[in-house]
């Protein structure tokens, strides 16, 4: 009991920022990679899926479908798969991710040709200026060390007028939708997938990094503050999830 008390003062002080979240979160995904797919689509009953397809057509890359394109925090590259099906789709992705057995575990999710996984912290990627026409986060921005350094640094890598989608979780604003959220998120959730995962604190944090990520207004705030213009969000599924799009001016 003790040790696993220490592990869960270890994930709440993680959730809160900083450079021990860097090194919490890193050390966390490489080792729940393994079974994180499984985990991810079992425990949003699929509805991830529905919520990245929505996040893709948010980004435009129809204007520009021979474009380089982000997915930012790529995770096991569900993103940069699915753009990569896309109908009409001739551009490249980089997957962009520091967990390198998150990547690793999506490997064979698309052609090397399309989609490239690199290992790389979104607080400083190796892209050039005004590379990418376009870029987008699913899940993962919350869990950069620093929210404002991350958005500042997708800012320099997207090409003029190149838009930027963010999308994350939120807490609902409904008192009846929040109480059952709160049951499932913060209770049947971390026993569900501390018993797969086989991590006892991965799935304790989640929901605590989610109560500490700012509100949609806010981080709409911070975009425009990192430079992005026509900043704007949308609520998904009684507010459980957010999308969130911004351009570069």
């Amino acid at each position: 009991m003790h040790e696993t008390g220490v592990e869960e003062r270890v994930a709440d002080a993680a959730a809160e920022g900083g450079e021990e979240k860097r090194e919490y979160v890193r050390t966390v995904f490489e080792q729940i990679a393994p079974k994180y797919d499984l985990l991810n689509h079992l425990l949003s009953l699929n509805i991830d899926r529905i919520w990245r397809r929505r996040a893709l057509r948010s980004l435009g890359w129809e204007s520009r479908p021979a474009g380089a394109y982000l997915d930012l925090c790529a995770g096991t590259l569900d993103v940069g798969a699915e753009l990569s099906r896309q109908r009409g789709f001739r551009g490249f992705i980089v997957g962009a991710d520091f967990a390198v057995p998150m990547l690793q575990a999506g490997a064979g999710k698309a052609a090397p040709a399309t989609l490239a996984p690199v290992a790389a912290d979104a607080q400083q990627l190796p892209l050039p200026d005004e590379s990418m026409q376009g870029a987008i986060v699913a899940f993962g921005i919350r869990n950069v060390a620093s929210l404002d350094r991350a958005l500042s640094e997708v800012h320099r890598v997207l090409a003029p007028d190149a838009r930027f989608v963010i999308l994350e979780f939120t807490t609902p604003r409904s008192m009846v939708v929040r109480t059952f959220y709160h049951l499932y998120f913060h209770h049947l959730l971390p026993f569900i997938g501390g018993v797969i995962s086989g991590h006892r604190t991965a799935y304790t944090y989640l929901p605590r990094s989610v109560a500490h990520f700012p509100a949609e207004p806010e981080l709409a705030r911070r975009m425009s503050a990192a430079g992005f213009a026509d900043v704007r969000w949308q609520s998904l599924s009684l507010g459980i999830a957010a999308i969130h799009q911004g351009t570069k001016a």
